[in-house]
């Protein structure tokens, strides 16, 4: 995945609503996790039978950390949920940055 592919972000309302409901994250918030340093990335090897998935560990502007899956169409980036990063997740990207 290369970000000079990527043009902008697409969004499953449905998908948008369960982010907000369930986990009180604003789109814009998840949007704001790709252009925050630091960022991980890597495949999501165990959901992508149909498409190539994603998964990202960051943060917001406020530096709410979050957890994002994700997939790639058409040079957009497709969230997929949204949620904040478990304590496990918080463990990983803190040793990884």
């Amino acid at each position: 995945m290369s970000t000079h592919d990527i043009i902008g972000f697409e969004w499953d309302e449905a998908n948008r609503q369960k982010s907000l409901l369930k986990h009180t994250i604003m789109w814009f918030e998840s949007e704001q996790v790709f252009f925050n340093n630091p960022l991980l990335i890597d495949p999501d090897i165990d959901h992508s039978s149909s498409e190539q998935r994603f998964r990202a560990l960051g943060r917001t502007n406020a530096g709410k950390p979050l957890f994002i899956s994700f997939t790639i169409r058409r040079g957009f980036i497709r969230i997929i949920s949204a949620r904040p990063m478990s304590r496990l997740e918080r463990k990983i990207y803190e040793e990884n940055i």
